[in-house]
C-alpha cells in the first residue's frame, strides 16, 4: 500500500484501509509523506497490530511551512524521521528508506556523507532492520545496489516505463514525446537492475505499477492500451527481484479491487496478448516471463530456466545462487526434444529452442 490513500482522510477512513489489508493479509506500506496527519492517523490505525505490517520509513522527508520537501540537512533529517516513529507510535522500523536519488551524483554524495552514516547507526542500533533507497533512475540505483550498502530497492515499474532509457529527469517517463517513435523491448540497464537485485538479495518494493493511473486508461497511457490493474501487478510481480508492489488506492474500493489480485484466474492476470498488441510497442523476442509457453511435454519450466538463463547473460558467468536454483528444476534444458510447441505459442516470437540450447551448454546436464 501506497501511503497516498492516507493522505487527507479521516481517522476512521485510514483505519478501515488498515482493517482491510489486516485482514487480506497485505502488509507492507510505504511512508514517502511527512504529512503530520497522515502519520498520527495511521499510528492510530495501527496500535495493537503494528508487528503484523512490514514499515517502509523514508529518512530525508521533512514537513516544513505546511507542505512536503525532501531535505539532506541532518537536522531536518533527524528530526522528521523521529517525529515519524512518534506518531506511528514505534521505536522500529522495518525498512529506513533514504528517499528520492536520482543521479549518479546524488548518490556518491549521499553514500560518502551524514545520511548514510546515519542510516547505518540506526540499523545497528536496531531501529531499522533494512536500508533502502528510493530512485527511478536505473543508473543511479544499479550503483547503489552493487555497493552492498542497499538491501532494498523502491523503483517504478510497469511496462512502458521499463522501455525508458536512464535520465535524471524522471519527468520523462510520463511526458508524450518519450513515446513519440515507436519502442521496442526493455531497456537493457533496468533489465540488468532488476537481475542484479535478485542475484545479490535486494528485495525491489515497486511504486508506479499503474503508472500513476495512466495504465489504467487507454486515453492516457502511453501504450495507446488500457491494461487492468491485475495486469500491471502480475507484470510488476514477475520481474525478477521484485518482492511486493505497493499499490496505489484513493479508497477502500481501489483497494479492494488491488487485493483481489490474490484469487483473480490465470486470465485475469496474463498481460501477453494485451503486451503483444501495444500500438505504440513492441515487445518481440523478449522474453516477458508470463507462461504462455507451457505445458512443455518434457514438463521443462521454461519460463524460470530463460530467467536463470538471463541473469547469467547479465552477469556473463554463473552465479552460484543461480546454478543451485536451476539444479533444483524438476525437468532442465537439456530435456528439450526442440518440437517448438512453446515458440508456437509465444505472443512474443521468442526464439525458445535457441534458449534451450544456450541454457544446456552453460548449466550442463
Amino acid at each position: 500500500m501506497g501511503c497516498e490513500g492516507f493522505l487527507e482522510k479521516s481517522d476512521e477512513t485510514v483505519k478501515q484501509f488498515i482493517d482491510l489489508m489486516e485482514e487480506a493479509g497485505a502488509n507492507c506500506i510505504d511512508l514517502y509523506s511527512p504529512n503530520p496527519d497522515m502519520r498520527s492517523a495511521l499510528g492510530k490505525a495501527l496500535a495493537g497490530r503494528r508487528e503484523k505490517f512490514v514499515l517502509q520509513g523514508h529518512l530525508c522527508t521533512v514537513w516544513k511551512n505546511g507542505q512536503y520537501e525532501r531535505s539532506r540537512d541532518m537536522a531536518d533529517v533527524k528530526k522528521g524521521f523521529e517525529d515519524l516513529l512518534e506518531r506511528l507510535g514505534t521505536r522500529h522500523l522495518d525498512i529506513g528508506m533514504i528517499h528520492y536519488i536520482d543521479s549518479l551524483s546524488e548518490w556518491e554524495s549521499v553514500k560518502n556523507g551524514p545520511v548514510m552514516e546515519y542510516a547505518l547507526e540506526l540499523k545497528k542500533a536496531g531501529t531499522i532492520t533494512a536500508i533502502g533507497l528510493s530512485s527511478h533512475n536505473p543508473e543511479a540505483s544499479l550503483a547503489a545496489v552493487r555497493t552492498g550498502l542497499i538491501d532494498v530497492l523502491l523503483f517504478s515499474i510497469n511496462p512502458c516505463y521499463d522501455l525508458q532509457p536512464a535520465n535524471e529527469n524522471l519527468e520523462l517517463l510520463w511526458d508524450e514525446k518519450s513515446y513519440e517513435k515507436p519502442l521496442v523491448n526493455m531497456e537493457p540497464l533496468r533489465q540488468e537492475l532488476y537481475e542484479t537485485c535478485q542475484r545479490l538479495g535486494v528485495g525491489i518494493t515497486v511504486m508506479k505499477a499503474f503508472g500513476g493511473g495512466d495504465l489504467l486508461s487507454e486515453e492516457l497511457s502511453p501504450a495507446g492500451k488500457a491494461l487492468t490493474p491485475y495486469q500491471c501487478l502480475h507484470y510488476a510481480l514477475s520481474r525478477p527481484g521484485v518482492a511486493c508492489v505497493m499499490a496505489g488506492a484513493r479508497s477502500p474500493e481501489d483497494l479492494k479491487q488491488s487485493l483481489a489480485y490474490e484469487d483473480a484466474s490465470d486470465e485475469e492476470r496474463d498481460y501477453a496478448e494485451a503486451f503483444a498488441s501495444f500500438p505504440k510497442i513492441s515487445w518481440k523476442g523478449h522474453c516477458m516471463y508470463c507462461g504462455h509457453c507451457a505445458p512443455c511435454p518434457k514438463g521443462i519450466d521454461v519460463a524460470s530456466v530463460t530467467k536463470f538463463l538471463n541473469l547469467c547473460r547479465a552477469q556473463g558467468e554463473i552465479p552460484e545462487t543461480v546454478r543451485e536454483h536451476y539444479a533444483l528444476l524438476s525437468h532442465t534444458a537439456s530435456e528439450c526434444v526442440q518440437c517448438g510447441a512453446c515458440e508456437k505459442r509465444c505472443p512474443f516470437q521468442v526464439p525458445v529452442i535457441k534458449n534451450m540450447e544456450e541454457a544446456a551448454k552453460v548449466f550442463g546436464k
